[in-house]
């Protein structure tokens, strides 16, 4: 009989759930639906991001196809990162369906992070080869993080060794593009607009204000700015921004690894799906650490990491009792 592991993720922006095979590692479901933001806004208040996973959860898990009786395993992210006292009320409502169908259908129960998804969803295909001296770089709408991780008896161990102080990336490029009056989240919809008005300005990029911990504020004035004076065109904008936050990234990392070792770099998150950004960052580390971009659709909110993250652990604690 096929033990399939469900996962569900209910982040800030998206409802995900995710059926994994755990024998085959094959995945088997992946449905997710991004909350809905009305026009102008600039993001969702908890509650009613809460709201919305309760009404998509419902709707997404009477999608799913393969038999429900073959779950022995329900795994949730319940929290943003995996220390004490982290919490966001979005991770509730998948936290309660899950004990709930782990209740009703008599099996086990487990819960990670929403970081922790992050860095699986990253490893699917080579989690055996990558435990230790790992960079994480979780960059989405809520987080501008790097962690210095490394694979624990249950998840990832993380220490935050980098990031922003103010403002996240994701949060910088809303912030411009929701003023461009593209709809919110932004970024997907900005890279978009790109392909079809190539950037035909070069626009002098601004200094980086910091070193392994950044501040970003200033520069949601300084892109405002730029846009409202009329001078650059929307396309050149909105590629110095991009080109931007993938400097940032380049120059933490740069100081990062004064003071750490690590020789993997994981870039994830909604930020990290940005074409433009991940070329101009594999341009310059490829050759200098090994570098993992998830997949676009891994990059940003699912539920495919916390469906495999049992699936590593199995595997992980068979070779440490060996």
């Amino acid at each position: 009989m096929t033990e399939d592991i469900l996962g569900i993720d209910t982040s800030a922006y998206t409802t995900s759930i995710a059926l994994t095979d755990a024998d085959s590692k094959e995945m088997l479901c992946d449905k997710r639906r991004v909350l809905k933001v009305k026009p102008g806004q600039k993001g969702l208040r908890q509650q009613e991001a809460v709201f919305q996973h309760l009404k998509n959860f419902q709707e997404l898990y009477e999608e799913i196809e393969p038999d429900l009786k073959n779950i022995k395993v329900v795994s949730v992210s319940s929290r943003p990162r995996n220390v004490e006292g982290s919490y966001m009320p979005v991770f509730t409502v998948g936290q309660n369906f899950g004990k709930t169908i782990a209740k009703t259908l008599n099996c086990k129960y487990v819960e990670y992070s929403h970081q922790e998804n992050h860095i699986a969803a990253s490893l699917t295909d080579n989690y055996k080869e990558i435990t230790d001296n790992i960079l994480a770089v979780h960059i989405s709408g809520g987080t501008t993080e790097f962690l210095s991780a490394k694979k624990a008896a249950k998840g990832y161990e993380a220490v935050i060794v980098g990031g922003s102080m103010d403002i996240t990336f994701g949060q910088l490029i809303d912030r411009v593009g929701t003023l461009m009056e593209f709809p919110f989240p932004c970024g997907m919809h900005m890279e978009k607009y790109l392909e079809g008005n190539p950037d035909s300005e070069n626009i002098k990029l601004p200094a980086i204000s910091g070193k392994s911990y950044i501040n970003l504020s200033g520069m949601e004035n300084y892109y405002k700015n730029l846009y409202l004076s009329d001078k650059y065109s929307r396309e050149s904008i909105i590629s110095s921004l991009f080109k931007y936050v993938a400097d940032c990234i380049l120059h933490i990392i740069k100081h990062v690894k004064t003071s750490y070792y690590f020789d993997t770099v994981i870039i994830a998150g909604g930020v990290a799906s940005n074409g433009i950004i991940r070329r101009r960052v594999l341009e310059k580390l490829n050759n200098e650490f090994k570098i993992i971009l998830p997949a676009k659709e891994n990059s940003s909110d699912n539920a495919v990491g916390v469906s495999f993250l049992p699936i590593i652990d199995r595997w992980y604690n068979e070779i440490k009792t060996n």
